[in-house]
């Protein structure tokens, strides 16, 4: 399912360049809950962006689902990524003009992966599934940050996505909130057999993940 050989990431700063993300290698096989540890600085979230089509790479390779990803065209780029990659941010990012539903919705109508009626069904049939099935027609200002995250997660899973990306998903939720998050994104794993790579620092929660990949300096960690 994702496959990333040689990656590098170099960021320049003011006082100068910044090696992220430094030859790195890695391969999640289908289905797989995979979680990425490392300290603050290591390289995490560099990764993920570069695997969620977010942010290019300075060398190396991603294959996704078998496409090499930063092969495509920005356009074909774009459409790969809305139809088979899910990304639940650290912080939820939802729109807030827009009610909880609109927001879930807003991938498969940008896409233009389903029809509208179709595409508002299935977003309440997730908020169903998240536990947010009475507040669909809230606006994010209306419920809870961990209510705020399952609405994030139902987001990212509304164009049936073969991949799940979670960046510190549960890092500024209550213990018990940051257990139902986990909960959800393990089921969802479960029941729909989608990858699930998952950024944490939470040790705990990395226990129970399939396995566990430890970044250091840009590198994993042997």
């Amino acid at each position: 399912m994702l496959s990333c050989r040689d990656l590098k990431k170099t960021y320049a700063t003011a006082s100068g360049a910044v090696a992220a993300v430094r030859g790195l290698d890695l391969d999640v096989p289908p289905g797989r809950f995979t979680a990425v540890i490392g300290r603050s600085g290591s390289g995490k979230s560099s990764l993920m962006a570069m695997i969620g089509g977010l942010s290019r790479p300075d060398g190396g390779s991603i294959m996704v689902d078998g496409a090499d990803i930063w092969g495509l065209g920005e356009r074909d780029l774009a459409s790969f990524r809305n139809r088979k990659i899910g990304y639940v941010f650290q912080f939820a990012s939802l729109l807030p003009a827009l009610r909880v539903i609109d927001n879930v919705a807003l991938p498969a109508l940008l896409g233009r992966a389903l029809p509208r009626p179709e595409a508002y069904a299935r977003a309440g049939q997730l908020l169903a599934q998240v536990g947010l099935a009475d507040h669909s027609d809230a606006y994010p200002s209306e419920i809870s940050a961990g209510e705020q995250r399952r609405a994030a997660i139902a987001r990212a899973l509304i164009n049936r996505p073969s991949i799940l990306l979670a960046d510190e998903p549960t890092a500024d939720l209550d213990e018990k909130t940051e257990r139902e998050i986990m909960t959800l994104l393990i089921e969802v794993n479960r029941t729909t057999h989608a990858t699930l790579v998952l950024v944490t620092h939470n040790l705990a929660l990395a226990a129970e993940a399939q396995e566990v990949v430890h970044i250091e300096n840009g590198r994993i960690a042997t």
